[in-house]
């Protein structure tokens, strides 16, 4: 009953497989394999335009490094405060970017809304040379809270973003499931939407370790071959990275790795829905959910060897928040979850409520 994280699964059998087929024989390093060929004539068919693609090993590394290219310095990049960039990475970003500071923005479920980016950049100052201007907006999609931007919201965010001659970029860890969750083309959530990089994410949805930084206009993206290098993110073994992406994507393989755990996802959630003393204040929309659960529960959960964690619920409203004898919890659902994994997590759940249904 592994529920802490989906990069806690391994890759898929199809990606290792080929990842294991790539050993044979050699090849030319640095990305001047054949395999590096295909796998970005596949990104530009599924985006269905001339991209320019860049894999790495981390979300971190692509991150960073596309807002790198988006922003100088003195730059400041807008980010939901509780997105990834801000809270998880360790300052990557600002390393990467050579200083440049993120400035954080609340909003419910770990989404950004059009009046709290405008709010945003209306307070920030415009004294020159003193004040630091917006060079770039982050999204995450799917958002740490689960949740899914649509179409519309990302083409009115991207729109103010370029309104104040700021670049976008969205951090795809875990695109697919976004993509699966809304039913739309990656092109239309993306650069039809006004988004110029995306960090676009295998690991946590059946990769082993390989993110690729894809450039809806390939000349912007033109400097990422001596930043990558700079940065210590190019493998000289780079056709491994070939390899993942190249089974990742064959045949909508990725789509399916996806749906397959938002389903997961969407079973634990419609369970846990009707157990006593766990409530969902927000429905999950990807493969993240976010229950608030009394802690007999949780202990009860644990020590059947659940594993999952507690997570901060100050995304959510005053009133949704979790009170005395709760705590919000964070289940992830991969493309490995069973639904044996889901139906044994609710069976001890539903055990551990019985004497709180009575209270």
């Amino acid at each position: 009953m592994f529920f802490a994280s989906d990069n806690g699964l391994g890759a898929s059998d199809k990606v290792m497989q080929a990842i294991s087929a790539a050993n044979g024989g050699a090849r030319l390093g640095y990305g001047r394999d054949d395999a590096t060929r295909i796998v970005e004539r596949q990104l530009s068919d599924l985006f269905e335009r001339e991209v320019g693609v860049y894999m790495v090993v981390t979300g971190t590394a692509a991150n960073g490094l596309a807002l790198s290219t988006l922003t100088p310095p003195w730059g400041i990049v807008l980010c939901h405060d509780e997105s990834h960039v801000m809270e998880d990475e360790c300052c990557g970003p600002e390393f990467f970017t050579g200083g440049a500071k993120l400035v954080g923005i609340r909003g419910p479920g770990a989404k950004i809304t059009a009046k709290a980016l405008e709010a945003s950049i209306a307070s920030l100052g415009r004294r020159v040379p003193h004040n630091a201007p917006v060079h770039a907006l982050s999204l995450t999609q799917s958002t740490e809270l689960g949740l899914v931007y649509s179409v519309e919201e990302v083409r009115a965010l991207s729109a103010i973003a370029k309104a104040h001659g700021a670049g976008v970029h969205m951090d795809g860890a875990r695109f697919a499931n976004a993509v699966a969750s809304l039913g739309c083309s990656p092109a239309e959530i993306t650069w039809k939407a006004g988004v110029d990089v995306l960090s676009f994410g295998t690991t946590k949805g059946g990769g082993l370790a390989c993110e690729a930084i894809v450039y809806f206009d390939p000349a912007k993206g033109e400097e990422m071959v001596r930043r990558r290098m700079r940065g210590g993110h190019l493998l000289s073994k780079h056709r491994f990275l070939s390899a993942q992406m190249e089974a990742f994507l064959d045949g909508g393989h990725w789509l399916d790795l996806a749906r397959h755990a938002n389903a997961a996802a969407g079973r634990l959630a419609d369970g846990l829905a009707a157990i006593p003393g766990i409530r969902l204040p927000l429905q999950p929309q990807a493969n993240g959910l976010f229950p608030i659960m009394r802690q007999e529960i949780v202990a009860a959960l644990q020590a059947a060897g659940a594993v999952f964690y507690p997570w901060s619920d100050k995304g959510l409203p005053e009133a949704d928040r979790a009170r005395a004898g709760e705590t919000m919890m964070r289940l992830v659902t991969s493309f490995a979850t069973s639904a044996d994994d889901v139906d044994r997590f609710l069976a001890v759940a539903a055990k551990a409520a019985r004497p709180l249904a009575a209270e």
